[in-house]
């Protein structure tokens, strides 16, 4: 199985897609999926923009919305993950993971999914440690602040993803685990972006949550994006132990190791997605403390004993099959011809697979319990300056750079590694 893998994409399908076609054509090979680590921009129209809190400068349609309308179709499986630039509102239809278009699928907020034999799971979000142990409180339209907050990494979620017992082959986070530099040049990293050094000498560069779950889960992959720019490192789980090979990777522009191709040993194909029966078990055990408040969850007392959770669920999908839900549609299509999108639609819509999903594990929908007022946001008094650490989050990417760039041609398709390993 030839697996592609892409850091951020940024609505830029179109491009990735054709590069992985002409990679596909120069080596007589075949690309069996695409990994995306976040960032993928999944706007459907103008609305959607509302809910991306990028620069004024990048606030454009890319090319999601022609996959979204059915204008184009995704010529290869594509898995992505949510990051730090994102479409929060559709996403938050899709909290489980599902179809976000035909043929692209979100993991979800966290998430583990089957591709063929391969053990894929993810984590959206960036890590704050002043919004980890908060509910999801936000609801759309987002504020100044909740336009940030709702991307942040929940304990919630990074809890169910600790009680993942079975192997896990690839595993994709947006922002790096922390302290991943120890494993790889950071020297060589520091040289190019020097404004890393600090973070790096101050062990703080990255993730806490995505160390605990690289330390918990040890995958034979990891793969992340948010920093813009390539870097590999080789962790050791112990002595003797396990190994996980991580690779970070860039955004689509020119000039830029955006793309990689891991080659992995599975079963013969075809491949598809499908449900992973550990997880749909820890999402219904842990459903009942789902936080929708700013009140994060209380764990106390939820019973972890997963095999009886295991059986009922392999007996669902017995009856029903692993193959996700399809795609249905829930906001109107970008129409090109037209400006200032005004369309009438409602505000957060029940999307149908995320109704399906919860009456398959037989649970309730819980989406429609909009916090009150005095639970919206845990930021009430004026006296608490947020909007301080929210402003000083971003890190710098180059993006100014960036615009010198945007005539010239993607990468050709000699610079794209391969690599090969048995898993």
């Amino acid at each position: 199985m030839k697996i592609a893998v892409e850091g951020c994409m940024h609505g830029d399908l179109d491009n990735v897609y054709r590069t992985l076609q002409q990679l596909e054509k120069s080596e007589n090979t075949k690309i069996d999926l695409l990994l995306c680590c976040g960032d993928f921009q999944a706007v459907r129209n103008e609305h959607d923009l509302k809910s991306l809190n990028v620069p004024l400068k990048y606030r454009s349609m890319n090319s999601f919305w022609k996959y979204y309308s059915g204008a184009e179709v995704a010529p290869y499986p594509t898995i992505f993950i949510g990051g730090n630039h994102e479409a929060s509102n559709y996403l938050w239809e899709l909290y489980y993971g599902g179809w976000a278009a035909p043929n692209i699928y979100f993991l979800g907020a966290a998430g583990v999914v089957r591709f063929g034999n391969v053990r894929i799971g993810g984590l959206s979000g960036i890590y704050k440690s002043f919004d980890y142990k908060l509910g999801h409180f936000e609801r759309p339209p987002y504020d100044h602040n909740t336009i940030k907050s709702v991307y942040h990494v929940r304990e919630y979620d990074v809890r169910k993803l600790m009680q993942v017992k079975e192997p896990i082959d690839v595993f994709l986070s947006h922002d790096w685990p922390v302290r991943i530099t120890d494993y790889g040049d950071w020297r060589e990293l520091v040289r190019r972006k020097h404004y890393f050094k600090q973070e790096i000498e101050e062990k703080r560069l990255g993730s806490k949550p995505a160390a605990e779950l690289l330390e918990k889960l040890k995958p034979h992959y990891w793969f992340s994006a948010h920093l813009h720019c390539k870097f590999a490192a080789l962790v050791q789980h112990g002595e003797g132990g396990p190994l996980t090979k991580f690779l970070a990777l860039d955004k689509c522009i020119p000039g830029r190791d955006f793309l990689q191709i891991v080659e992995i040993e599975s079963d013969a194909g075809p491949y598809e997605i499908q449900y992973d029966e550990e997880w749909l078990a820890i999402t219904r055990k842990f459903n009942p403390i789902f936080p929708l408040t700013y009140k994060g969850a209380d764990f106390r007392g939820i019973n972890l004993e997963m095999e009886d959770c295991l059986e009922w669920v392999r007996s669902k999908l017995q009856e029903r099959g692993c193959k996700p839900f399809e795609f249905v549609r829930t906001a109107p299509c970008y129409d090109p011809s037209r400006s200032n999108f005004d369309g009438a639609f409602a505000v957060n819509p029940r999307n149908p697979q995320t109704e399906s999903f919860v009456r398959l594990l037989e649970l309730p929908y819980l989406f429609d319990r909009n916090p009150e007022a005095k639970d919206l946001s845990p930021y009430p008094s004026p006296s608490i300056q947020r909007g301080t650490a929210y402003d000083s989050e971003d890190i710098p990417i180059d993006d100014v750079a960036d615009d010198d760039d945007d005539d010239e041609e993607l990468p050709k398709v000699d610079n794209v590694e391969t690599e090969t390993s048995n898993l």
